[in-house]
């Protein structure tokens, strides 16, 4: 995780971002235990409170469970929850200004596809993650 922090944004809400984007980014698998709280914490340099806002943050969101004397963990389907609605967020906040950047272009759906499959990561990349 990056030790940066936004001003503009409260920690334990770039906290669960981040870990959220261990999940998609297959970092953190369904199953896999969530860092301590103490430690992320002491590599963070931040309250123990805010670890815990954050993760409860991702309890509610039905990302994480707490098993007791064991600690956080990703919930079996967190993965394809937080696709959903990234996907749905994605299309309602961005897609309409990549769209009309997309038609004030005047760019073609072969020529998008062949700029799509050029990004592609290979599959050593993918397996990577």
């Amino acid at each position: 995780m990056n030790r940066e922090w936004n001003d503009g944004q409260p920690i334990y809400r770039q906290l669960r971002d981040r870990v959220v984007h261990m999940i998609l980014d297959g970092v953190l698998n369904e199953g896999d235990p969530l860092p301590s709280v103490r430690n992320v914490a002491a590599e963070y340099r931040v309250n123990p409170l805010t670890v815990l806002k954050a993760y409860q943050q991702l309890v509610h969101e039905q990302l994480v469970e707490t098993r007791r004397g064991l600690g956080m963990f990703v919930k079996s389907g967190a993965r394809d929850l937080l696709l959903k609605g990234e996907r749905e967020k994605f299309l309602a906040e961005h897609w309409p200004r990549v769209h009309a950047t997309i038609r004030r272009l005047g760019l073609t759906t072969e020529e998008l596809l062949e700029a799509a499959t050029k990004q592609r990561p290979s599959k050593t990349e993918k397996e990577k993650r």
